[in-house]
């Protein structure tokens, strides 16, 4: 028997996903392309190639387990002051950024 702790997370997780889900809607497959090139070259300088860490810290779909997305939302739009994780709002909007973490969260590596 799942403890309740556990259904709820489990109810918690499908309704983070079901809630993003139409915000990718709007995302040209070509500009995915190059979020994900993004993602594997920029991202990756820091948080490494696999995206097992670096300098930075891993951002596998184990690692980002139990993070709220809008905690990760916010990181990488703001950045993280006296680090070098970078604000990226300059060059993301919050629909891309929430396309990004779906990736990590779900391990995709490919546009739709």
């Amino acid at each position: 028997m799942r403890s309740v702790k556990h259904q709820a997370g489990v109810i918690l997780a499908v309704l983070g996903v079901l809630w993003m889900i139409p915000v990718f809607a709007g995302i040209p497959l070509a500009r995915q392309s190059e979020l994900l090139y993004l993602l594997e070259q920029d991202c990756g300088s820091c948080h490494g190639l696999t995206r097992r860490g670096g300098l930075g810290p891993p951002l596998t779909a184990q690692a980002l387990t139990g993070k709220p997305a809008a905690m990760l939302r916010e990181i990488i739009l703001n950045g993280r002051p006296g680090t070098p994780m970078p604000p990226w709002k300059g060059f993301l909007n919050e629909q891309e950024v929430d396309w990004l973490i779906h990736v990590l969260i779900t391990g995709k590596t490919h546009a739709r």
